[in-house]
């Protein structure tokens, strides 16, 4: 034991230099080695092979002005030797016959093989990545002797070779890299931000494919990070997370599949990254999310189906996949309030402009489920913006048997202005006879439309006026326009001649309806009627 002790610390103590000419000393040992075996020729023709170029990437390694100040050189040389070393005990055994048995040293002849590959390639990372000029073994000192201690001593870490780390080794390196870097972004998640290229991306993607689910799961919290924060979503995209973090969803633990859904989400604000997350099949598993992941979850893929819904070509596709059906239960059932607000915002887009969509929509109960919805203390605009959407394509005495009338005067009192609009903008797609302006105004839709005329945004003002300028071809209806006191005041403030006042012909429409009233014209006057239609003349 006092023996195998003092050759640790011998190796230990050995400086980078002493590493690199050990390596260089054994690498002719084991070709010679190597060249010796007669068995398994196929397997040590390989192996052969890339002994052959270990020398030319310990040249280059060592080459680098950097070379002896660098805490992963030190590292690369020790594990280059250590395979080195196995290939020579191995080449031994074969040349002596002495193995237990064939299928065993194949295994272990495949397993050399592997290390040797990851030797040549760690190398030739180590320069690629330009790590050796950024880190010294001044700043890395508690990385290489504890990363797993990393929350201790986050202060010392040198972050660009935690992110080098995560390209170079074996795995259980990688696992300690990436717990490092978890921490230090609980603690400053700008200070990884700051440092982090296009190939630390590249390698965080490819451990999203470990065969540890556990480094999975820490990959993929890392990737939301990186997602959430906007500042690399093109290379995130380009070095492949979508199928990656698709898979994650399909396959993953509960906090993976949360983790990636909620990196989809973000993601999906653009309009191309969400194209390409319909090419990439993730539609279907973001629905599965909604109808069964966890609240958090189930919110995140609603609103990722949302932001995929706003492009017009691929509506079509997201319907195939029985998106109507599973939006319409998330707005009866939905867990979360912004689920059920995200579903809405989802019809509202799948019914803009396809009328197919609509009649799906229909078909599936969606006016009722959205009527039931808006029966709420604060109507939002995504529900009755759907619903406006739809009331043209079904009859008004369908719309009644709903109650769609005293849902839509709940709005116009109780609802967001976004939701106002909406439902002002419903009136002038149902007022398509003299019978529904009757029963539109009875109602009480005539008074809380003269009081939008005041509201703040010019559309608004636009829509409630025009919604006005239709029921009042009824003269039962102009007579009650004609007895509210705000209604001529209010028609007379969207004469106002400004090019951002998009409400002055209907105002003009509803004014000339009530000419004909000596008082109307009266108050016209006297509120400045004269010198705003002089101005628009």
């Amino acid at each position: 034991m006092g023996e195998e002790n003092d050759c640790v610390n011998k190796a230990a103590d050995r400086t980078v230099e002493q590493w690199l000419s050990h390596a260089q000393e054994v690498v002719p040992l084991a070709l010679d080695k190597a060249r010796q075996v007669k068995g398994f020729p196929g397997r040590w023709k390989m192996i052969i092979s890339r002994l052959e170029q270990v020398p030319t990437r310990l040249s280059d390694l060592s080459s680098h002005p950097c070379f002896s100040k660098n805490t992963l050189c030190k590292e690369q040389l020790q594990a280059v030797s250590k395979t080195l070393d196995e290939a020579i005990e191995l080449a031994d055994i074969c040349i002596q016959e002495k193995y237990e048995g064939k299928l065993q040293m194949q295994s272990d002849l495949d397993s050399l093989l592997g290390k040797l590959d990851l030797n040549l390639r760690d190398c030739g990372l180590l320069i690629k990545t330009g790590v050796l000029g950024e880190t010294t073994t001044t700043t890395t000192t508690c990385v290489s002797s504890n990363l797993s201690s990393a929350s201790e001593d986050l202060p010392q870490i040198n972050i660009k070779e935690l992110l080098a780390r995560l390209q170079i080794g074996h795995l259980e390196a990688k696992h300690k890299a990436l717990d490092a870097i978890v921490e230090i972004m609980r603690e400053d998640e700008k200070s990884v931000l700051s440092v982090l290229g296009r190939s630390n991306v590249a390698a965080l993607v490819q451990l999203m494919t470990a065969t540890s689910p556990r480094l999975r799961e820490k990959t993929v919290a890392v990737i939301c990070s990186l997602a959430e924060s906007g500042c690399c979503e093109e290379w995130l995209v380009s070095e492949g997370v979508l199928p990656s973090l698709i898979r994650v969803i399909e396959s993953g633990s509960l906090v993976g599949k949360e983790k990636a859904t909620i990196s989809l989400q973000r993601l999906s604000m653009s309009h191309e990254i969400a194209r390409a997350i319909v090419g990439h099949g993730g539609v279907r598993p973001l629905i599965e999310i909604c109808t069964t992941g966890d609240s958090v979850s189930q919110a995140a893929a609603a609103c990722t189906l949302k932001n995929i819904s706003v492009v017009p070509e691929v509506r079509q596709a997201l319907a195939e996949e029985g998106i109507v059906r599973v939006m319409l239960d998330l707005l009866g059932s939905g867990m979360l309030l912004g689920s059920k607000e995200y579903a809405a915002e989802c019809l509202q887009n799948l019914t803009a402009s396809n009328e197919t969509l609509r009649r799906s929509v229909i078909a599936e109960g969606g006016i009722r489920t959205l009527l039931a919805y808006l029966d709420g203390p604060l109507p939002q605009e995504p529900a009755m913006g759907a619903l406006r959407n739809l009331v043209a394509s079904v009859s008004m005495e369908f719309l009644d048997t709903l109650g769609f009338l005293p849902r839509l005067v709940h709005v116009l009192k109780s609802g967001s202005l976004g939701a106002q609009q909406a439902a002002a903008s419903a009136i002038c797609r149902v007022c398509d006879s003299p019978e529904v302006k009757k029963t539109v105004a009875e109602a009480g839709c005539i008074p809380l439309l003269i009081k939008m005329l005041e509201a703040k945004t010019s559309g608004a003002r636009e829509v409630a006026a025009q919604a006005l300028s239709s029921l009042m071809t009824l003269s039962h209806n102009r007579r009650e326009v004609k007895n509210n006191k705000k209604s001529v005041p209010n028609l007379v403030q969207l004469l106002d001649p400004n090019p951002q006042n998009t409400a002055k012909k209907y105002a003009i429409s509803c004014l000339l309806g009530l000419s004909a009233s000596r008082k109307c014209k009266r108050l016209m006057v006297s509120h400045g009627a004269i010198g705003y239609l002089k101005k628009l003349a």
